[in-house]
């Protein structure tokens, strides 16, 4: 098995497929613009799951976590995610709040990193990222315990049919420990790949004064 996963990892190639041009002098003035249209390009180009994302915190004794999940929205606000506010996360961002996101695209070579101040939003918000999501969404709300440990399989299914159950019959049903977080960005960096190793990447970086952002071009 070792053979056949060094033989595997090193016949992998990258970017075989004509990539999108990305003029970085044209690009807008903020980066919010840009992600937007990025991430509907990408979407359009056939990625699946363009909204998934990984997320990097630190625990207590300065050890970075990570773990992917999905974004909720991208507006002047920052970065929206959730999760349970007693989750390994949600300690971890209440401990430390500051973190990173990380997008990546294959199909159109690029990737989008975020990083900034995370903030909790208030319970009516959290509860309402929940209300305009599926039952399956709110029935794992309901569930509740995550990163916790599980005695066993059989548990989490007795439980997880119980949150089902009542996520189907009080769609209302609340969930306390539900958090919406938003990540208020500091610095936002593009990257697109380019077969021949040219890659561009552009850094949107908050000015020192708090207001607009600065541009600069990155080696790669």
């Amino acid at each position: 098995m070792t053979s056949d996963f060094h033989e595997t990892l090193h016949s992998l190639r990258v970017w075989d497929t004509p990539l999108p041009r990305f003029d970085a002098e044209a690009a807008p003035d903020e980066p919010l613009p840009l992600f937007r249209d990025w991430f509907v390009g990408a979407a359009r180009a056939g990625q699946p799951e363009p909204h998934t994302m990984s997320l990097a915190t630190v625990d207590a004794d300065g050890r970075p976590d990570v773990r992917t999940l999905m974004l909720h929205e991208a507006d002047d606000r920052g970065w929206h995610f959730a999760s349970h506010v007693t989750s390994a996360k949600g300690v971890q961002l209440a401990a430390h709040p500051e973190a990173a996101l990380g997008f990546y695209w294959p199909l159109v070579g690029r990737q989008v990193r975020v990083r900034g101040r995370v903030t909790a939003c208030g319970p009516e918000e959290s509860r309402a990222d929940l209300a305009v999501r599926s039952r399956g969404a709110l029935a794992a709300a309901l569930t509740g315990r995550q990163s916790e440990v599980l005695d066993s399989t059989a548990e989490l299914a007795r439980v997880s049919a119980e949150a089902w159950e009542r996520a189907g019959t009080d769609p209302d049903a609340p969930a306390p420990t539900w958090t919406r977080y938003v990540l208020a960005p500091a610095e936002v960096e593009f990257f697109q790949g380019d077969a021949a190793r040219r890659h561009t990447r552009l850094r949107y970086r908050r000015a020192a004064d708090g207001t607009g952002w600065v541009r600069e071009l990155l080696w790669p």
